[in-house]
């Protein structure tokens, strides 16, 4: 990125220059007319990055700089710069500010006569490291062998812990060249009247020379995204089963929203479509009322695990479940096993009874209650079936569930079945959950708003945080939803992230691009949003670590092999191992400087609908145009995508 070192202005002043556009900016508190309360305002208002700078040599005292800087830090300051000169306790306070209040310590190095010899020179970094997180080494160079020992610092360094370039006119690309090195940002002036040293940039010659023809989404309108689908799935099927009339506010449709209407439908429930509502008149679901031959779930494995205990309970026959596309012979890892724990039985209408269970089946005997035990290591799906379907028996049952995967999902069941008159107590029971299901218990009607997805929402955030910045709509903070966790995984990363007149459904997310960091999450629990994980780290300097990739193999795709195969396409150093995907990466500013953009050419999507969203963030950072073999398979849970993602980066 490209901070831009800002003198000479008052609050306003400043003010009007972030206003237009820049990434980054330096504000020095030494140079400019700024009030302590002129700090803090400014500090806490900007949605861009800022770098603290008050030199003790331009100040009136050491104090001053002290309370400069501190109030900066204190206000929101993204880094805190201070000399390596400055006397030990001061660091030390400044560093102790810099920690509490999460801003990067810089600790900074200049020569202005010229450049110091090799030993000397790593001494120097060493010695700013271990007083800060980041070392900053500025030299004059009066020849290419004094820019070499400055750029070879870069050989031994830590990803993004050291920003070194060159003054001078011998020094002018090392400004530039940091970058692909691997620094998290570099320096330029405003202006070319403004420049204060030979060598020194103007923003917009080095905005145009990194940045060349490319360009990046930076749109100030909010993107509205469409209803949970785990939500609204969840919130039809119990609406079908209640008595009464329910009213499901905050639909938007996609393949898995009108699969999961139509098996409403199956089930006898009337349900009426006006805008953004579902009038659904329900079943009053009993056990054994049903005298269906078969159901068919679309291609949604998250309907064919909760339809199972569902139509065990409900149908008074034998019954057949099918589906289409990806889901049709996909394994259904635990569903048989978990049925028969219950006294049920799941039998492969087409394949040899021997072969692991899948689409097409039949469910040839019902359920009974019963306190078993269940492994969640094949994830909350058939979990979240049995919480729906046990309930309407006359016994009581108990689940304990061993090692559970997903458990925000399994919450979100819970909470759906809750809005909808069904209670379910639960506990935590070594390292496992004990669901405690009384039986007898009848679904009644309810108003249901349908949250947005935060799933659908984490291909635009990844994007903001990657490439500019992104406004979204529509999202819940306090969701149950396990994808929510994608604003602690950019957070974590170095983006900034916060909400604006914050409200359930009705704030918007704002995601601004910041120096990205490498970041290790677990996503064990949120595989859907794994494929843009790994595309967020390859644009993270360093080396990220995203556990979980045991969950992704019985998803449209093998979703990790395809997710590896993507990252080698693209020339991203990548492996899994064991449960880990590991990922190299380098920062949007790096690939640009360093010629290392992503490989662009023919890609497949393997039919499913995350890899086509992952992809499409990706090929905005491509050499050349990247061409996904099969984009339509987004209409399974969100049809509009392509067409706002392409809104979006205009």
């Amino acid at each position: 990125m490209i901070c831009v070192s800002i003198q000479g202005r008052d609050l306003n002043g400043i003010r009007e220059i972030l206003a237009g556009g820049l990434e980054m900016a330096e504000i020095r508190l030494d140079r400019c007319s700024l009030s302590l309360d002129d700090i803090e305002t400014l500090f806490c208002e900007s949605d861009i990055p800022l770098v603290a700078t008050c030199r003790i040599a331009e100040s009136s005292s050491e104090a001053e700089s002290e309370v400069k800087l501190t109030a900066a830090v204190r206000s929101g300051a993204r880094y805190v710069d201070l000399e390596i000169e400055a006397p030990e306790a001061l660091a030390e306070r400044i560093g102790i500010c810099a920690e509490e209040y999460g801003a990067a310590y810089i600790r900074s190095f200049h020569d202005f006569e010229g450049t110091p010899a090799e030993k000397e020179l790593q001494a120097i970094t060493e010695r700013c490291l271990n007083e800060g997180d980041i070392a900053k080494i500025v030299t004059t160079a009066h020849s290419a062998a004094d820019c070499y020992r400055v750029m070879a610092l870069y050989d031994k360094a830590e990803p993004g812990s050291l920003l070194a370039f060159c003054m001078g006119e011998t020094g002018k690309q090392t400004r530039l060249e940091c970058l692909g090195k691997g620094a998290p940002y570099t320096y330029c002036a405003l202006t070319e009247e403004e420049t204060a040293a030979p060598g020194q940039w103007a923003w917009s010659d080095m905005a145009r020379t990194l940045y060349g023809g490319h360009r990046f989404p930076s749109a100030s309108h909010p993107t509205v995204i469409p209803c949970s689908k785990s939500y609204a799935q969840r919130a039809i099927l119990a609406a079908a089963l209640a008595d009464g009339v329910s009213h499901l506010k905050g639909y938007s449709p996609c393949g898995d929203n009108e699969s999961a209407i139509s098996l409403a439908k199956a089930l006898g429930a009337d349900i009426k479509r006006r805008k953004d509502c579902l009038t659904v008149r329900g079943i009053a679901a009993a056990p054994h009322s049903l005298q269906l031959d078969s159901v068919h779930v679309g291609e949604s494995g998250f309907l064919t695990r909760m339809a199972i205990p569902l139509l065990a309970v409900l149908n008074s026959k034998e019954v057949t479940l099918t589906g289409e596309k990806t889901l049709v012979g996909r394994p259904l890892k635990g569903a048989a096993e978990a049925m028969d724990a219950f006294g049920s039985v799941l039998q492969n209408s087409e394949r040899a009874a021997s072969a692991t269970i899948s689409v097409p089946l039949t469910i040839t005997s019902p359920i009974t209650p019963a306190e078993v035990s269940i492994s969640g290591r094949d994830g909350s799906q058939i979990i979240s079936g049995l919480l729906a379907a046990l309930p309407l028996l006359d016994g009581d049952s108990i689940i304990h569930v061993r090692d559970p995967r997903s458990v925000p999902y399994l919450q979100m069941t819970v909470d759906t079945l809750r809005r909808f008159g069904i209670d379910i107590e639960s506990e935590s029971s070594d390292g496992g959950i004990c669901f405690i299901i009384r039986g007898g218990q009848r679904y009644r009607a309810a108003d249901f708003r349908i949250e947005g997805d935060w799933s659908s929402a984490a291909n635009f955030l990844v994007a903001g945080a990657i490439f500019g910045r992104a406004d979204i709509k529509g999202l819940t903070t306090g969701s149950l939803q396990a994808d929510r966790r994608i604003l602690e995984i950019l957070s974590s990363a170095g983006a900034i992230v916060y909400e604006v007149n914050a409200g359930p459904g009705k704030g918007t997310i704002h995601v601004q691009k910041a120096p990205l960091s490498a970041f290790e999450a677990d996503a064990n629990d949120c595989p859907d949003i794994f494929p843009i994980l790994a595309v967020l780290a390859a644009f993270c300097e360093g080396p990220s670590a995203i556990h979980g990739t045991g969950r992704l193999a019985a998803k449209e795709s093998d979703r990790a092999r395809a997710i590896l195969a993507m990252l080698h396409q693209m020339g991203v150093a990548a492996a899994i191992e064991e449960d880990t995907l590991f990922v190299e990466g380098h920062s949007l500013s790096s690939r640009l400087a360093g010629c290392k953009l992503l490989n662009g050419g023919q890609y497949t999507s393997g039919h499913d609908h995350r890899m086509v969203m992952a992809l499409s963030v990706a090929l905005l950072a491509a050499d050349s145009h990247i061409d996904i073999d099969d984009t339509e398979c987004v209409a399974k849970s969100f049809p509009t995508f392509l067409q706002l993602f392409d809104n979006y980066i205009r």
